[in-house]
């Protein structure tokens, strides 16, 4: 499985962006697809994943009611709509794929064995 992450940018309080992330490999449907996020000196923070053909989801508190993940399956691609960014938001973000697939939702990052290379999100207050 291989992902690739794009969409990221500079942006300011209150704006929106959407992140892609394209599979290969396998198809969507399959799989558990989450958002992980980086801060500088952090660890890695669940933001958001998406399972069972797009009906499964779930969020991580900070986000809830300001970001969307959405799926593609002719596209074989999640996207993460973000709205309201605020500088805390500001982050590398991963899109990731669950070991097991078939599965639901998880916010453990050990749980994730496939990993997209990241973009840069900034949020400028």
């Amino acid at each position: 499985v291989q992902l690739q992450a794009y969409g990221g940018g500079l942006v300011e309080a209150g704006d929106s962006l959407r992140l892609s992330c394209a599979v290969s490999g396998r198809t969507i449907t399959m799989l558990t697809v989450g958002w992980f996020r980086q801060a500088p000196g952090k660890e890695h923070d669940f933001v958001t994943a998406i399972a069972g053909y797009g009906s499964i989801t779930a969020y991580a508190d900070s986000v809830k009611g300001r970001f969307t993940i959405s799926s593609d399956n002719a596209k074989n691609t999640v996207y993460l709509q973000m709205n309201n960014l605020k500088p805390v938001d500001t982050a590398v973000y991963y899109c990731a794929v669950r070991r097991s697939f078939y599965s639901g939702t998880s916010k453990f990052r050990d749980e994730y064995a496939y990993w997209g290379q990241g973009t840069q999100v900034t949020v400028s207050s």
